[in-house]
């Protein structure tokens, strides 16, 4: 993109301004009003140095940019956070946040709800005493927003999933680190989805892609999983009772539930001491008639493979370990292709899994099946690779402000 083209897409209104806002005494006040007298186009410039919080901060202004001095330099601390909120709250379009940290937020970190355009770049989330289930759920957290980056962002200690994306749609994920978390990276219910670029370390699970019931955006789709390191993922789910995440098994390496044509190809998976894969289908009571817990048309392409599923930690996993040798293949599936709409008929999908090699085939057969009923056996597959899902495009403005220093 040459420089002319670049200065057209940056070009804002002719008065945007700089607000330069310092570290110091008061500085919630400074910052907070700097955000609420933003107007679309300027920029508030944090400097190098601590920001001491005691409540979230919000902006509800279109066309902001938010940008400290790097992501070791300017800090945005809540270990005086009174509220149970976000560090920062963004329900507005086309706003870049980029290039500072938020530590020890109450609530999530850094939410963006219906926000057009969110574009998070060189950040830093983190709970800096480590996992544990008081930490607030989500790091990163764009919700109900279409076109979503996330470049180059760094997460540790969500109680939940360090960066996560859910009910949204035209997202990419690239160039992050997630590490000690539930879940390092979560997309849900969600739809076109570029993943890629990122290493998911150390995490109870590292990458999901989920699909549930009840919400206003269903039917999850069409997300492409490559290029990431997904690596040793054995920390101990710290996720709180009843949350959906707290059935992630520790050791999982790439888990993918109730969702529609995803790609999972030219990974490095390794060290996850449950299943480098894992296929499944949703398997709780539901009641929306237009939900589909099924897995359909997954394709776990050419990856590399480490060692893998050597420690499964989920119900009846080291029996079925035992079953096959000792050690789980690297991919399993559940092997559900029936469930039972409510109120209604039964749905058969057999078209679920798209590999070319061994899986693990649970053959539960049908939605909501224990995993105690499992007849496990090792099915070896083959498919003619067919067409591949575009490549998700964001909007050249939005990629240039992105890019800009």
């Amino acid at each position: 993109m040459n420089r002319l083209l670049i200065a057209l897409l940056l070009a804002g209104p002719a008065t945007a301004r700089t607000i330069e806002v310092a570290p110091g005494p008061d500085a919630q006040e400074r910052l907070q009003t700097a955000l609420i007298d933003a107007h679309p186009g300027d920029m508030v410039a944090l400097g190098a140095g601590r920001f001491e919080l005691t409540e979230g901060l919000s902006l509800d202004v279109a066309g902001v940019i938010v940008a400290g001095a790097g992501m070791d330099k300017t800090v945005l601390s809540f270990d005086g956070q009174k509220g149970e909120g976000e560090g920062l709250l963004v329900t507005s379009k086309d706003v870049t946040v980029r290039d500072f940290a938020v530590e020890n937020a109450r609530g999530n970190g850094i939410k963006a709800k219906a926000a057009d355009g969110i574009s998070f770049v060189r950040l830093r989330v983190v709970w800096t005493h480590g996992p544990k289930e008081t930490n607030g759920a989500y790091g990163v957290y764009p919700v109900s927003s279409a076109n979503v980056l996330i470049d180059g962002v760094t997460v540790s200690g969500a109680s939940d999933a360090g960066i996560y994306v859910g009910q949204s749609r035209n997202i990419v994920v690239k160039n992050s680190r997630a590490e000690f978390n539930v879940a390092g990276i979560e997309i849900e219910n969600s739809y076109n989805a570029d993943v890629f670029d990122n290493v998911a370390t150390k995490n109870a699970g590292g990458i999901l892609v989920f699909d549930l019931p009840g919400l206003p955006q269903m039917g999850g789709h069409s997300v492409r999983l490559f290029r990431n390191k997904v690596v040793d993922n054995d920390t101990p789910n710290f996720a709180a009772k009843g949350n959906i995440v707290a059935g992630v098994p520790t050791g999982t390496g790439v888990m993918v539930m109730a969702n529609r044509d995803v790609h999972v190809f030219d990974n490095d998976i390794s060290g996850n001491g449950g299943n480098a894969v894992m296929v499944v289908s949703y398997r709780q009571a539901f009641t929306d008639k237009s939900y589909n817990p099924l897995p359909r048309a997954v394709v776990i392409g050419a990856n590399k493979f480490g060692r893998n599923g050597f420690a499964p930690a989920f119900e009846g996993g080291k029996g079925l370990a035992a079953a096959v040798g000792g050690t789980l293949p690297n991919v399993m599936w559940d092997g559900v292709t029936d469930y039972v709409v409510p109120g209604g008929a039964t749905i058969s999908d057999a078209d679920n899994l798209k590999i070319n090699g061994n899986v693990l085939n649970l053959q539960l057969k049908t939605q909501g099946t224990p995993v105690a009923k499992a007849q496990p056996r090792i099915d070896t597959m083959t498919y003619t690779e067919g067409s591949q899902l575009a490549a998700i495009v964001l909007p050249a403005a939005q990629t240039a402000r992105a890019s800009a220093r």
